[in-house]
């Protein structure tokens, strides 16, 4: 048999077989709660990908103030920065679950975006929602109030307005969390989740071994002028 051609080569490729195996730069580990990750100004030295679970992006201003910058979830990349040129984190990445992650070299992922179309749409379509989703916390932070501002953070959590499936029940998620996200304080965040609940926005099930169930009714805070 002759040597396969480029064509072929894309053709036998599985996205999803590539980020679920180890090998040629690839290396799978899982997480618990709370474990970071990576921390801001550590080597820059792979880029992740997140299999299942929900990570935290933070960052620590010279004050010692920290700030959540992003949550994300299964079939996000994150620490894609090396890429760029970056030689250190610019953030600390840290689970908010348990979570099972895929670490990718930069060689690896270099070729992978010259070799193979599905992983270059993918990682583009990444970063161009990433891109897209920090220009709209932006607006969000510039001109919504906290009250709005928490509304989009629990219903992007639930992946509202997106193109997978909503889910309705996100894990707990602390409140200490929350009002990093929003940028205010936990007891406004208390406030405006007992309204919510008290609405029939949301409904907690942590009792019962589930999560915080978020209801498309939330919307009304976000429309509401």
């Amino acid at each position: 048999m002759g040597r396969p051609t480029q064509r072929e080569d894309h053709q036998s490729f599985d996205l999803k077989i590539f980020l679920a195996e180890e090998g040629n730069g690839r290396t799978m580990a899982k997480h618990p709660k709370n474990r970071k990750i990576f921390s801001q100004r550590d080597p820059a030295d792979a880029i992740f990908y997140i299999q299942q679970g929900r990570i935290k992006l933070t960052v620590l201003s010279n004050q010692g103030k920290e700030a959540v910058v992003a949550i994300l979830g299964k079939g996000n990349f994150f620490g894609e920065g090396r890429l760029a040129g970056q030689p250190l984190r610019m953030a600390s990445a840290t689970t908010l679950s348990e979570c099972s992650t895929m670490r990718l070299e930069k060689s690896c992922v270099f070729r992978m975006l010259h070799q193979q179309f599905a992983f270059s749409e993918l990682f583009l379509h990444h970063l161009l929602s990433r891109n897209i989703r920090i220009e709209e916390d932006l607006v969000d932070q510039l001109f919504n109030s906290s009250e709005k501002r928490l509304a989009r953070a629990l219903l992007l959590l639930a992946n509202f307005g997106k193109d997978s499936k909503p889910e309705p029940v996100i894990p707990k998620i602390s409140q200490e969390t929350l009002a990093e996200i929003v940028g205010t304080t936990r007891s406004r965040v208390s406030f405006f989740m007992n309204r919510f609940r008290n609405l029939g926005f949301i409904q907690y099930n942590y009792q019962n071994g589930g999560g915080l169930e978020v209801r498309s009714s939330l919307l009304n805070v976000i429309l509401d002028d």
